[in-house]
């Protein structure tokens, strides 16, 4: 496996520029901040940016966990990269990357941001880092949400041009837990409000009765008691309560729902209002 570094200061654009260097040299994986990633899939990890304090994050981003490197470890053995590119504030953070991996000393090739990145374009990250405390994660929003429950996750896509064919590159920005811009926070009586009224405009919902949500580091998993009107054929509408409450929350919270558990309690022979049948 050949290892490449990609090497430059914190918040000059790095994790931005990273599908765009692994692309041009035909780079299979990119190990950055602590996650590995291939193809746009997140597959093994856990990012630095979710570390409550700036210390952990550099401890993370390092590999200082024994069982974090080893989670990197066997995702390298499986997928077993030709060539894997490694992010690093300087030459000697990715060395310690590649000691704890267990792998070569040096990486074979080393490009350094001013490289792939003009001055301009690098004052401008940095301005973004430091006005907005905003950091680029090198996988698609639908990946990212997953390990970044409750974080504000935003898409970033560019189109890459090389050998004359356009590709789209995804790419995903977020603040961390550490970042110096306050945190912000959902109470459940939000989050059971909002899935409350999702389920309660579906057709053939006559009222919520009851909505639980159970917290895990991934994500939310929500539970919703119904009744539901005669007459409806009940599978399509649970179904579509399912897809409206998942919508609403993820739209609304940035929280990762997991699962969408909905029950019919009971079967109302009451008619649909007229403002609901209109």
């Amino acid at each position: 496996m050949e290892v490449w570094a990609l090497v430059g200061a914190s918040g000059t654009g790095k994790s931005h520029r990273a599908p765009m260097v692994a692309a041009d040299h035909g780079i299979d994986m990119i190990l950055d901040d602590g996650l590995l990633v291939r193809g746009g899939r997140i597959v093994a990890g856990r990012s630095a940016k979710r570390e409550e304090t700036m210390l952990a994050a550099v401890k993370r981003a390092v590999l200082d966990d024994p069982e974090h490197a080893e989670e990197i470890r066997r995702a390298l053995a499986v997928f077993q990269p030709e060539r894997l590119l490694v992010l690093g504030t300087s030459l000697h953070m990715v060395r310690h990357v590649l000691a704890a991996l267990g792998l070569q000393d040096e990486p074979l090739h080393v490009i350094r941001i001013e490289d792939v990145a003009s001055p301009d374009e690098i004052r401008a990250a940095q301005a973004t880092r430091q006005q907005q405390g905003k950091h680029v994660i090198p996988a698609p929003t639908f990946e990212v949400r997953r390990t970044f429950s409750g974080y504000l996750v935003d898409p970033l896509r560019s189109i890459l041009r090389r050998h004359e064919q356009r590709r789209v590159v995804e790419r995903s920005v977020v603040r961390p837990t550490y970042s110096g811009l306050g945190r912000f926070y959902i109470a459940d009586t939000v989050v059971y409000a909002l899935a409350a009224h999702a389920a309660a405009r579906v057709p053939g919902v006559a009222r919520v009765l009851k909505t639980t949500m159970t917290s895990w580091p991934d994500g939310v998993t929500l539970n919703l008691e119904l009744a539901v009107r005669a007459g409806y054929v009940l599978p399509e509408v649970l179904h579509a309560v399912q897809g409206a409450v998942r919508e609403a929350v993820e739209h609304a919270t940035a929280l990762y729902v997991l699962a969408v558990d909905v029950t019919a309690r009971r079967i109302l022979m009451e008619p649909e209002p007229t403002a609901a049948r209109s």
